[in-house]
């Protein structure tokens, strides 16, 4: 994947989730200034996606730490570098439904 096409795939990705975070009905504002998309709960808690575009990855800060994303092209989707290799919607869910104290799924399963 070059340069252009990651940057294309991780705009489209955090459009997915805003879109994803519409149609799922839950409490959350989000906003989106330059590629940094940022989730607030409730209660005051945040979930920060940004693009690295140097390392062709997308990188989630939450409460329970900094994760690194890349895209397998074969499954179609974006994959921790790290821990059980767990997918980032399935992370994303996790994630919101820890931080704001109630049951999320912004992505279905």
């Amino acid at each position: 994947m070059n340069e252009s096409e990651f940057v294309d795939l991780a705009e489209e990705t955090i459009e997915a989730i805003q879109e994803s975070i519409e149609e799922s009905g839950a409490d959350i504002d989000y906003d989106e200034i330059n590629g940094v998309l940022t989730l607030e709960f409730e209660n005051g808690s945040q979930i920060i996606f940004s693009k690295q575009t140097p390392a062709k990855q997308l990188w989630m800060a939450a409460k329970a730490g900094g994760f690194h994303f890349d895209y397998d092209e074969a499954d179609q989707q974006w994959i921790c570098d790290s821990g059980d290799k767990e997918n980032l919607h399935t992370m994303l869910n996790r994630f919101s439904s820890e931080q704001s104290g109630e049951s999320i799924q912004i992505f279905p399963e």
